[in-house]
């Protein structure tokens, strides 16, 4: 980020950078950096909440004004993660008994799932390695791997983390439909890892990946970090 935004200024272009984590754009050193102490994925702070982003981008296009060499500021308003809470959210129930709980859970939530996307997009990404229709079998295949197939061997379809992040985003956006409020920061994160089926067979693959001495990177990031 930084690095293009050095590019855009060389070429005549004003650039502000949104950080939300204070070393991190420090260390990168930007031409002019606004450090938002929110938590990440949220740099203009408080989602469904214009008045809260607009000081934000107030404060960024000041600094287009005033700032005439490379700094740092920090935006006045933090946000904090209490590290613990999660949404309350109603999960379908069961349906067809002869399926794994997690792919049953999957699939009756693809109402819900589509609901959210007409009303929102696709804001969690899922796509981008498996289409919503192949949720179901991406997480029958991790569930092969909790049971200790090895995982190229289960038919998880790519890169085992990828793929784990399009089923939470699957799930964090059908979460979407079913609540009345906008989220706080990991609150979908929390319930998708901690309240469903899926969650639970994506982290015993996880400890599944580990045991078999699978490479760090494959089974690592199949959970965020600290959640």
């Amino acid at each position: 980020m930084s690095v293009l935004a050095h590019v855009f200024e060389a070429a005549g272009l004003a650039t502000v950078a949104l950080g939300s984590v204070r070393s991190q754009i420090e260390r990168t050193a930007p031409p002019r950096g606004l450090f938002c102490d929110f938590p990440l994925g949220r740099p203009l702070g408080k989602p469904g909440d214009p008045e809260f982003q607009h000081r934000v981008l107030a404060h960024a296009f000041d600094m287009v004004e005033h700032a005439t060499h490379p700094t740092v500021e920090t935006f006045a308003e933090s946000i904090a993660d209490d590290g613990e809470s999660a949404i309350s959210c109603p999960l379908p129930p069961r349906h067809d008994a002869s399926l794994p709980p997690a792919v049953d859970e999957a699939q009756g939530l693809r109402p819900a799932f589509d609901r959210a996307v007409k009303a929102h997009g696709d804001t969690a990404g899922t796509g981008r390695c498996v289409a919503p229709d192949d949720i179901p079998a991406a997480i029958a295949a991790f569930g092969r791997v909790a049971d200790g197939v090895p995982w190229k061997q289960a038919g998880i379809p790519g890169i085992p983390a990828r793929v784990a992040q399009d089923i939470r985003g699957y799930y964090e956006t059908a979460a979407l439909a079913l609540i009345a409020h906008t989220p706080a920061a990991w609150e979908t994160t929390r319930w998708f890892l901690h309240h469903t089926e899926a969650g639970k067979v994506i982290k015993a693959a996880r400890v599944a990946m580990e045991a078999a001495d699978e490479k760090r990177a494959l089974w690592f990031y199949l959970v965020p970090s600290g959640i």
